[in-house]
């Protein structure tokens, strides 16, 4: 008699997409490079490929599909992964359309807030990967449950020049900002990510925090944009990525803050 093949077991990703996965999961192809670290952070054989932009671990040993709003669709089809992890902000639906109607389930996250990213990730591991919930994951809802620090300061987050463009509302990074003791100046403007003169980048702002990504703010380019104001220069990862990272962004950021605004004094 001939074995009856596995049956697919259909689940719900966050937009309400059914994703029909068999069981056991082995081959997986991560297009965000924060689900990247955190899937190799806790099941790391499960990963055959990612991005250009999954740059944690620095060694990841798995093939590159290209970027994040380009992947290679047909070499990874190709690959034949059991699952594909997206996400609706740094994915594009097209691509997403087109790996579906190939045949490959994917698993698509929407996270905007930390509320967002603890629930979300927990059912990506269990619901989509079928592996227990990480400790990692635990921990860091613990460590961001404290409440904010106070007084709260005016602040902003710039992620590009030329033209300067910012953090404003209903993102992830402006939820970890509020958690920090932080009130974004911009986040009552109608666009998550608005463009703005340099006059409005400094307007009213008590602190600038300058992350390394998207744009590579240094000490030598960005700080100069804010004379007279507290600057921090941190690593974009601790600000924008939900992975392992939150563990200890919530220490490295409060530190680098406090140190901005102590040397300012």
């Amino acid at each position: 008699m001939n074995a009856v093949p596995p049956q697919p077991v259909s689940s719900t990703d966050d937009l309400g997409g059914e994703v029909p996965i068999v069981r056991p999961v082995r081959r997986v192809v991560s297009l965000v490079p924060s689900i990247t670290e955190s899937v190799t952070f806790t099941c790391p054989e499960l990963l055959v490929a990612a991005t250009q932009w999954c740059t944690h671990p620095a060694d990841l040993p798995v093939e590159r599909v290209r970027g994040t709003k380009n992947p290679n669709v047909r070499r990874i089809v190709e690959l034949a992964p059991d699952l594909v992890l997206c996400n609706q902000e740094e994915n594009r639906r097209r691509d997403v359309e087109r790996l579906r109607e190939a045949g490959i389930p994917v698993w698509v996250t929407r996270i905007e807030t930390l509320e967002d990213a603890f629930p979300s990730l927990t059912r990506l591991f269990v619901e989509a990967l079928g592996v227990p919930a990480p400790s990692w994951l635990v921990e860091a809802e613990k460590i961001w449950a404290a409440p904010p620090p106070e007084p709260v300061r005016a602040a902003v987050i710039p992620i590009w020049r030329k033209p300067w463009m910012v953090v404003g509302r209903d993102t992830f990074t402006g939820d970890l900002a509020r958690r920090l003791g932080l009130r974004l100046v911009h986040a009552d403007r109608p666009e998550r990510y608005p463009r703005v003169t340099e006059d409005e980048l400094t307007r009213g702002v008590e602190l600038a925090i300058l992350p390394d990504e998207p744009y590579v703010f240094t000490e030598t380019d960005g700080p100069e944009a804010f004379p007279g104001i507290p600057v921090a220069l941190v690593e974009g990862r601790s600000l924008t990525w939900y992975g392992p990272s939150l563990v200890t962004a919530r220490d490295t950021l409060t530190r680098q803050i406090t140190a901005a605004t102590a040397d300012h004094r």
